[in-house]
């Protein structure tokens, strides 16, 4: 006989509704069972084993709320019962009518346009898509889908909770090399609204794949020699020789900036070595991801993210409670 003293209450309820059924139709001795009776007793069997089955089926693929992570690799369970979410664009057409539509859509200009549209906030010529590809909605380049259900959390920068305005403000101090939005502008309201209206499909607490970027071997040290000879001969075509972009005419870039003061400064992610090495092991040589080793993708983020930039004012204050990663610039 099956023990199932172990068992979730839902399978063991499962499990005594099947004995039952088993035994309503076996109260009689073992010479009037008829085979009908032996065959409902085998599948009552199969049932509650089967649900055990999907029991440990979803729990082994049911990821922690917190983790932000993202593998570099496939998840093999795509597509199957139990696999994470994956990253998508929604259909522009679910975007409503209204003024919440209005928001979003505003939302997603501003992430696409963010200099041109936030002038007084974004003292370099990048977007938020400079980073955040695919309308900020790319797989293994920090998409924005699912993130704001996240917040508030605990961040070990700042050294304490952050909400979701803060956390992208940061990124107009940081990355932007600019100033922070007012908490309650509509502009602020429009980047929120667009963030939640990418993560509509996505259930709370679920960490989707493709969430952040690929990841790398932090324990490789960086060959900052090796980094430029590979960045002159991997990256200059589309960022220049010294990382400084390529432009049109009317000031947009046809390739952002990666250094010089069009670009972030040295309190952005992506000034950290580790960090630019992720994203570069993913999504560079522009269309051709995943072709660098970690290795090469570490030289070269360790060349680049040390070129001239802006500095970040007050970045002392970082990690106030300590544990700072290696690559943070100081």
């Amino acid at each position: 006989m099956k023990d199932f003293s172990s068992a979730k209450p839902s399978v063991l309820m499962a499990a005594i509704f099947a004995i039952s059924a088993v035994a309503i139709t076996g109260c009689s001795s073992d010479k009037d069972i008829k085979a009908v009776d032996r065959v409902e007793e085998a599948a009552a069997i199969a049932r509650v084993q089967g649900l055990e089955a999907r029991e440990e089926q979803l729990r082994g693929n049911m990821p922690a709320a917190t983790d932000t992570t993202a593998s570099a690799e496939p998840d093999a369970d795509a597509g199957e019962a139990g696999a994470r979410p994956s990253i998508k664009m929604p259909d522009e057409s679910t975007i409503p009518d209204d003024e919440g539509g209005a928001a979003i859509r505003r939302g997603l200009q501003i992430a696409n346009h963010t200099y041109k549209e936030l002038p007084d906030n974004v003292g370099n010529q990048l977007n938020c898509t400079s980073c955040h590809l695919g309308n900020g909605s790319e797989a293994y380049a920090a998409p924005w889908n699912g993130v704001a259900s996240i917040y508030p959390i605990f961040r070990t920068r700042a050294g304490r909770v952050n909400s979701i305005q803060e956390r992208i403000n940061g990124c107009f101090e940081r990355s932007m090399n600019g100033k922070p939005l007012d908490l309650g502008s509509d502009d602020m309201n429009a980047m929120v609204s667009y963030m939640n209206w990418l993560s509509q499909d996505l259930p709370i607490g679920v960490s989707p794949e493709g969430r952040g970027f690929a990841k790398v071997d932090k324990t490789l040290e960086p060959d900052r020699d090796k980094g430029e000879k590979l960045f002159a001969e991997k990256c200059t075509v589309c960022h220049g020789a010294d990382g400084e972009g390529q432009y049109n005419d009317d000031g947009t870039y046809v390739y952002p900036a990666i250094a010089g003061d069009k670009s972030f400064n040295d309190g952005a992610g992506m000034a950290r070595t580790y960090t630019a090495a992720s994203f570069i092991k993913g999504k560079m040589p522009f269309g051709q991801g995943n072709s660098l080793s970690d290795q090469e993708a570490v030289d070269i983020a360790d060349y680049f993210t040390h070129l001239a930039r802006p500095v970040k004012a007050n970045k002392d204050k970082d990690w106030p409670n300590g544990g700072a990663p290696k690559d943070v610039r100081r």
